[in-house]
């Protein structure tokens, strides 16, 4: 009987050199004469230890990590292929602290399953959404997702349920389902797992949300730096196509549903859902006034859906399991899971599944031990480059949009950033203003001319060119911008410029600069 192998195909794992420690194992095994399957799958989230290889024994998968090629002959000669000891050794897979901590709902077969067999994916609990969905009428999946209590997971935290709705009731010939995987803050990376790990709970999430609201089209605009990504995502929809799962008559039903693969070309402002669509159409991507909404008015001038990958993704187990039972995790308005992607200086990084409501410090002293330099740390950014930096006196904030909010924050897309105590907060304010003036479309004039001035002014307060009329004009220049932006972009900047400024007053004071001698 062959023995399984898994060995990561994840960007993530193909960057420290997967595919390398996959062929490696091919070699050895037929030079032993082993009968042994490798089979690519996504990435269990435990980024430190890529590339994760685990081995399937009689008592569950083991894991070895991180593997490199010239690790691989020892592993054999210690008897991996049974699970034995080696000092790469995790032991059983699922009782790494980190993993075994965790309650994975959407990302419950990521790691686990070939992203490309659908036999895999309906094994282990894939399609009983879907089936569920085409049993149901359409407004009782929409009451469903409502119920649920599920938020858009990209960064706004809008109630899905209310935009399917809105969607639904539209009138038109024709609707769509966008989903928006231009995943682009730094600090993230939950979507593309997703994507190159669980390709086909994606589609089934978009497939239900075309049910739902009467759209029988979608796309998924992919940002072009995902190539593997793209790859997967594009065989998973000829798959799906192939299997009855899209189509004229979604698994025999009477719903129609098809799907596209777009691919962005590198924008950030293309992640802000009309600035998406308006690429979509083929247009220069820059944000358009709303109202009009895009459920009423998106791609193409019809009823549009956009939704983040991640928040279509949750659909399929809300429909397999019911509202109650996604609602019955988190707190307050926050209900279900939220994958925690934990970055920057910090000893356990990757991605972590949870219910809203640990707190800040829980997540980033407890989950992510700390920094890995072992310094302590300074400053946590939550929810990408737009995101507010908080100290270690906010460490008692739970994850939660609306404590988040209340301590001048956001969740975002979930990424959490950590910086030790060598990080210069007026540098990272300045960074957070060009950043904007580098990838502002150039609709509005607060985004597009006051990030430069941020700079501008940043760069006077390093040199001590009368810092306290500088903070103050830096202070009224993140006020215009924050509220008088058309979109996120230059309405989100000012989160960090004055988070550092209000927490970390002290890197705001003028420098000393040595001259050099002649």
């Amino acid at each position: 009987m062959s023995t399984l192998v898994y060995v990561p195909r994840d960007s993530g794992a193909l960057a420290v050199g997967a595919d390398d420690v996959a062929a490696a194992i091919a070699r050895e095994a037929a030079k032993r004469k082993l009968d042994v399957t490798i089979i690519r799958n996504g990435t269990r989230g435990m980024s430190w230890l890529e590339p994760l290889v685990e081995v399937a024994t009689p008592h569950g998968r083991v894991a070895y990590g991180p593997v490199t090629v010239a690790d691989v002959v020892s592993l054999f000669d210690f008897g991996f292929l049974k699970g034995d000891w080696h000092r790469l050794g995790q032991g059983h897979t699922e009782q790494i602290p980190f993993f075994k901590t965790q309650t994975r709902l959407t990302f419950a077969r990521c790691g686990i399953t070939d992203p490309l067999s659908i036999a895999d994916y309906e094994a282990h609990g894939g399609l009983a959404g879907l089936h569920k969905a085409i049993a149901m009428p359409p407004a009782e999946i929409v009451a469903t997702v409502t119920e649920s209590g599920l938020r858009g997971r990209g960064g706004a935290g809008f109630p899905t349920g209310i935009k399917w709705k809105t969607t639904a009731e539209a009138k038109a010939p024709q609707k769509y389902i966008v989903c928006n995987a231009d995943e682009g803050d730094s600090g993230t990376f939950a979507d593309r797992m997703i994507m190159e790990g669980d390709p086909f709970v994606l589609i089934e999430g978009m497939a239900i949300a075309g049910i739902a609201t009467g759209s029988t089209k979608g796309y998924v605009y992919l940002r072009s730096e995902y190539p593997d990504a793209i790859a997967v995502m594009s065989e998973a929809v000829k798959l799906a196509r192939d299997f009855g799962m899209l189509g004229p008559k979604v698994f025999g039903s009477d719903y129609a549903f098809d799907m596209e693969i777009r691919s962005g070309a590198g924008a950030y402002v293309c992640g802000e859902e009309t600035s998406l669509l308006n690429s979509l159409e083929g247009k220069r991507g820059v944000v358009r006034a709303k109202p009009p909404l895009p459920a009423h008015q998106g791609f193409l001038a019809r009823p549009t859906v956009v939704n983040n990958v991640i928040s279509l993704a949750s659909v399929p187990i809300i429909l397999d399991k019911g509202a109650a039972f996604y609602r019955d995790f988190g707190m307050g308005r926050s209900r279900g899971t939220i994958p925690l992607q934990i970055a920057g200086n910090v000893k356990h990084g990757g991605l972590y599944e949870t219910a809203f409501g640990l707190t800040l410090g829980e997540i980033v002293d407890g989950i992510g031990g700390g920094t890995f330099t072992g310094r302590p740390v300074k400053a946590v950014q939550v929810g990408g480059p737009l995101g507010a930096y908080f100290p270690r006196a906010l460490f008692d904030t739970p994850f939660d949009y609306e404590a988040f909010a209340k301590a001048d924050g956001l969740i975002g897309h979930a990424g959490i950033v950590v910086f030790d105590d060598s990080a210069d907060m007026l540098k990272q304010a300045r960074f957070a203003m060009e950043f904007c003036a580098i990838e502002s479309c150039g609709k509005c004039t607060p985004c597009r001319i006051g990030a430069v001035r941020g700079v501008e002014v940043a760069d006077k307060i390093l040199h001590g060119e009368e810092p306290a009329k500088q903070i103050a004009l830096l202070t009224d220049l993140c006020n215009t911008m924050k509220f008088g932006s058309l979109c996120a972009l230059g309405g989100f900047t000012p989160y960090p410029v004055m988070s550092a400024l209000t927490h970390f007053p002290e890197d705001f004071q003028p420098r000393t600069f040595a001259v050099a001698a002649e």
